[in-house]
């Protein structure tokens, strides 16, 4: 592996775990402590997480290691005949399906009806238990999603 592509590597891998580790921390403990408390009072404070949430940092992780994702398999095509391209691809489509197309797809819809939400109305106590489950199930998906594409892309700079 040339260097600029071990260092492209190297922060997609980072990136990767990062996100992972950010989605492991909800899946674990976050989602669960605001299952714990009144209705309300947990959606309240997940509407203002996910308010909080899309901020430069956390964008600049996500899409970031997004973009390293995409220009990683580029290379993965181009140098086919490494040992490493079929890991830089792997590990390179488990973040942007795993990451970033279940984010789209599946936990942002539920942030946008949550966010539409009156937290101390009835229908919001009411769905607020299967929205907990439902979102934290896609987040259990991008929980592992990052921690394989890490390790994925840790596997191609061992081989490269």
């Amino acid at each position: 592996m040339s260097a600029p592509l071990v260092a492209l590597t190297v922060i997609a891998a980072v990136g990767s775990g990062a996100m992972g580790g950010v989605f492991l921390a909800f899946s674990t403990f976050v989602m669960n402590a605001l299952r714990r408390l009144p209705a309300a009072q947990g959606m309240a404070a997940m509407q203002s997480i996910n308010v909080v949430a899309v901020t430069p940092p956390f964008m600049l992780a996500l899409l970031g290691t997004a973009a390293a994702c995409v220009a990683l398999v580029v290379a993965a095509i181009v140098t086919w005949d490494e040992a490493s391209a079929p890991w830089l691809l792997a590990g390179s489509v488990l973040y942007l399906v795993g990451e970033i197309a279940v984010t789209r797809a599946y936990n942002v819809p539920r942030n946008d009806e949550l966010a539409a939400l009156d937290p101390d109305s009835a229908e919001a106590a009411a769905r607020w238990p299967s929205w907990v489950a439902e979102w934290q199930a896609g987040n259990h998906v991008r929980t592992a999603a990052g921690a394989a594409a890490a390790a994925a892309l840790c596997v191609a700079l061992a081989v490269g």
